[in-house]
């Protein structure tokens, strides 16, 4: 476990400049709770890897559980979670449903986290 760098201020100044700019700039409360759930969905790290195979391209569910090493029906149980969050989205051909990322915002939250995680890793 890494100790915490960080640093406590040692004074009881308030710097109301900076506190009446900041307050102004705070969205509310739906829409920091709608950015939670978001984040929330993306915790999971199933979820990440079939955002991370669809960053490609669409894929089934067959394919997606064949690259996770998956059955279908968990696949299809995060696929479902994914699709209400509106992360995914699907389209069905003939008897098979393809499943693509819901657009190119979801694709540049997973590649700008994977970066920074990546360059974390070679801080350390």
């Amino acid at each position: 476990m890494t100790k915490c760098r960080c640093a406590m201020c040692d004074c009881n100044t308030i710097h109301a400049d900076h506190v009446s700019s900041a307050k102004s700039r705070m969205l509310d409360d739906e829409t920091l709770l709608d950015m939670a759930d978001f984040f929330k969905a993306l915790s999971d790290s199933t979820r990440i890897k079939i955002i991370n195979a669809l960053d490609d391209g669409e894929l089934c569910v067959c394919d997606i559980s064949s690259i996770l090493n998956m059955t279908k029906s968990a696949v299809s149980h995060q696929l479902q979670n994914l699709k209400e969050m509106n992360l995914i989205k699907s389209r069905k051909q003939g008897k098979e449903v393809f499943y693509s990322l819901a657009d190119q915002h979801v694709r540049e939250v997973f590649e700008i986290s994977l970066a920074h995680v990546k360059e974390e890793a070679n801080e350390d």
